[in-house]
């Protein structure tokens, strides 16, 4: 996203914070929220050019919270919508939030799809694990054993791997952090902004109230290891090494996994709409649209 021009004064977490966040104490998704303004407000993003759109859950609630333009939209159909606005406005900085049931379930197919298409937007997925706003249900990826209300027994179904599938769907950007390491979140959350294109960020947010400790063994102050990619010695554009990560046993490493440049679907349809205009300059944008359906009929 890096049409923005230079601001005029850095905003405050005052100034970005709305509403009072309504989730659990100690949830991680509060820590997400916190880089959020921490990031946005260094990098100095013009109050009026911020959008977020989220879909359903829990952390789809961020929203109401970022004093922004936002829309809380619906269950798993915050890609589309957020497409759209970054098609039609690429002077805006838009940003969509979900969960592991928004991203990977319910707006899976979405999620492969503007990955492909390379839209230009961000794109942080809480994952926690499990269902929390309905009370411990399991998600796409809550480990095969783990008992919920719908798996009284224990899961049977493979966990998706929301890695892999971002590699194999063509995300130009895609990274890994965990919610209580900040310092780590907030380099992660502005590379993501800072990328011309469909950037993921993979962020692990404990449930404390239905999976407390699910990601424990990613947190050295928990017992667990804290391993970052070292991109020094890695070829940041090789789709086999990012999926050589992917497929690492939990925790497996942090950081970038994967980062390209190719043109968004921004520049190739804007450049297709000037093509046409300059074909057509008696027309005006509505006769354009009624010449293009006559021809479809």
């Amino acid at each position: 996203m890096s049409e923005t021009a230079p601001p005029a004064k850095k905003l405050t977490k005052k100034e970005l914070k709305a509403d009072h966040p309504t989730w659990c104490p100690a949830c991680g998704d509060f820590a997400v929220l916190a880089s959020f303004f921490n990031v946005v407000g260094n990098l100095g993003i013009p109050h009026e050019k911020i959008v977020c759109v989220a879909g359903i859950g829990c952390s789809s609630r961020f929203p109401y919270f970022v004093n922004a333009h936002g829309i809380h939209f619906i269950h798993g159909r915050a890609l589309p919508l957020a497409t759209g606005i970054s098609l039609s406005r690429p002077d805006l900085h838009v940003f969509v939030f979900g969960g592991d049931g928004d991203g990977y379930s319910i707006g899976g197919n979405h999620l492969t799809h503007a990955a492909r298409k390379n839209i230009n937007l961000s794109y942080v997925i809480m994952d926690n694990f499990v269902y929390g706003l309905t009370k411990n249900q399991t998600s796409p990826t809550t480990p095969i054993g783990r008992r919920s209300k719908t798996d009284p027994r224990g899961a049977i179904d493979r966990p998706i791997n929301p890695m892999a599938q971002l590699v194999s769907s063509g995300a130009t950007f895609i990274a890994r952090t965990h919610a209580a390491q900040v310092k780590h979140m907030n380099e992660m959350f502005e590379r993501a902004i800072l990328h011309p294109g469909f950037a993921v960020v993979e962020t692990l947010s404990e449930c404390t109230m239905f999976y407390p400790g699910a990601f424990d063994a990613g947190n050295p102050r928990k017992g667990g290891t804290f391993d970052l990619v070292d991109e020094s010695s890695r070829d940041m554009e090789s789709t086999a090494a990012a999926m050589e990560l992917a497929e690492e046993e939990f925790p497996g490493k942090f950081g970038v996994f994967y980062e390209t440049k190719r043109p968004t679907k921004n520049e190739l349809e804007w450049a297709w709409i000037e093509d046409a205009r300059s074909k057509t300059p008696d027309l005006s944008e509505r006769d354009l649209m009624r010449k293009r359906f006559a021809g479809m009929r």
